[in-house]
């Protein structure tokens, strides 16, 4: 399968201050893209260097093998994008303002707009000056949905909606990829992530932490297991197990961290009279923290 997104090695910078450095990653036709980091991590400087409305300090972006820059009203016109911070136009009602956008795109039909709204519980007879908060973020997903698009790029799209609405999306999402359509989606909503997404990549500090499959990833970072012995022994007989720490022994139990493959530890285990054994899967969560920290100060 192609390629759809391709970034190369891209940098931008404000000045002094740090936006992305040297990102480099692929976005296959028919997947879900995750791309996780908290705010200020460098997601939405990623997005819109994709949408050409900044431009790289070095490397370079292509979207449909179509350059960002040069190719940038075919690259809008294939896409359906929802920004982080949505802007309206107040004075129109949800109804009016997106058929205004539809008549921008074309081929966006009245029934089309209405079937989404339906699907997502907006009222499309309000104003837009009106609209909470979780409203005018159903608004920007019509938008973003509504002309078919073959790459939707979604800078934390569920933002303010409420769990029902969230399932529907969810659903939309698997519908768009099930029709072979490309999905870049930014968010820190690890769960919703973890649901949705094909591959993952996390952002920490401008930089690419990690990036591959959602499972091989949770698989390389680390689990908790819980073993039940006959006679376990001091913690000592476990700490110089390559890849386990934290070990703890509790009369007949011991629990402990694993990082890595469970070789050595099934291997070491087998010296003893193992009674019982539980292996406990990191979330997309463990996996996220492990790689920023609690106490990471960019993740406020």
């Amino acid at each position: 399968m192609s390629d759809v997104v391709v970034v190369e090695h891209l940098t931008k910078s404000y000045g002094k201050r740090r936006g992305v450095i040297d990102l480099s990653f692929t976005i296959t036709a028919g997947e879900v893209f995750g791309y996780l980091g908290p705010n200020g991590a460098g997601k939405t400087t990623t997005i819109r260097t994709l949408m050409d409305f900044l431009r790289p300090t070095a490397g370079r972006v292509s979207v449909f093998e179509l350059d960002s820059r040069a190719g940038a009203i075919e690259i809008h016109r294939r896409t359906g994008y929802l920004p982080g911070e949505f802007g309206l136009y107040g004075r129109f009602t949800a109804f009016d303002y997106l058929m205004f956008l539809a008549s921008l795109r074309g081929g966006i039909t009245r029934a089309r707009i209405q079937t989404l709204a339906g699907r997502l519980g907006l009222d499309l007879s309000v104003r837009m000056h009106a609209l909470s908060h979780g409203n005018k973020q159903k608004v920007g997903l019509v938008q973003a949905f509504m002309h078919e698009p073959e790459l939707m790029i979604l800078d934390e799209p569920t933002q303010g909606l409420d769990p029902l609405v969230q399932q529907e999306f969810y659903a939309l999402l698997h519908e768009a990829r099930d029709a072979g359509r490309t999905v870049l989606l930014s968010s820190h909503v690890m769960p919703e992530v973890e649901r949705v997404c094909d591959r993952v990549g996390i952002i920490r500090d401008g930089r690419l932490a990690a990036i591959e499959d959602i499972g091989e990833l949770k698989a390389k970072a680390f689990r908790m297991l819980e073993v039940r012995l006959a006679h376990p022994g001091p913690a000592s007989e476990y700490e110089t197990i390559p890849g386990v720490r934290d070990v703890v022994v509790t009369g007949n139990h011991v629990r402990f961290t694993v990082t890595g493959p469970l070789d050595p530890v099934i291997k070491a285990l087998a010296r003893f009279e193992v009674e019982d054994l539980v292996s406990h899967e990191p979330s997309l969560e463990d996996v996220f923290l492990a790689f920023y920290g609690r106490d990471e100060s960019d993740a406020a």
